[in-house]
């Protein structure tokens, strides 16, 4: 029995990025110290993913982080998918969300922030970076639309969700009134109590 196999040859994105400049917080002496254990033994820091954009919904997912999630030592990787990486008003408006995140993580709870902006469709960013860094966690916020128009629509939270393979996804839900109003865990409990 004689088998044949074609290459499949698959489209690949291109991939274009540039990382942020953050503010140096911590001393390069200091931040051994908190990164390591003793040499030779297992790093005790985590990569935590947290996607940003500049809706409150999205601070509200990285403040959700900050409080249950990250903890001394650990790696802030914030993403943020844009159109195009090269439009300077973007990178500078995203630059300085992204700077104010990394200084209120480490205020909050000492951790180191790395930031990059990715031009993309969002969830495909979100996913490959996901894939690329291999964190403990993936966090994201909503954007505080109905169900219903979530599944008309499509959201990048629920491709994430079903697309990201390399860890765990956090959907952690909008602040706002509405958003809580529409939010999955909030339907499901009105559905029990009037039924």
């Amino acid at each position: 029995m004689k088998c044949a196999m074609d290459t499949v040859e698959e489209d690949v994105e291109e991939y274009s990025w540039r990382d942020v400049v953050l503010p140096r917080l911590i001393s390069s002496t200091q931040e051994r110290g908190l990164d390591r254990e003793p040499a030779g033994e297992r790093r005790r820091g985590r990569d935590i993913l947290v996607a940003v954009d500049h809706g409150p919904n999205s601070r509200h997912a990285f403040h959700w982080a900050l409080a249950h999630l990250c903890r001394l030592s650990d790696t802030l990787h914030l993403i943020l998918a844009v159109s195009s990486v090269h439009n300077e008003v973007v990178y500078e408006k995203s630059r300085e969300l992204m700077e104010k995140l990394s200084v209120e993580a480490f205020q909050t709870v000492m951790a180191k922030t790395v930031a990059r902006i990715v031009e993309g469709d969002p969830g495909k960013v979100i996913c490959r970076e996901a894939n690329r860094l291999k964190p403990v966690a993936v966090v994201m916020g909503t954007r505080g639309r109905s169900i219903i128009q979530s599944v008309l629509q499509g959201s990048v939270s629920e491709y994430c969700l079903h697309n990201c393979k390399s860890a765990p996804v956090v959907i952690v839900p909008g602040n706002s009134p509405s958003a809580l109003l529409h939010s999955p865990q909030s339907m499901a409990s009105h559905s029990r109590l009037t039924h």
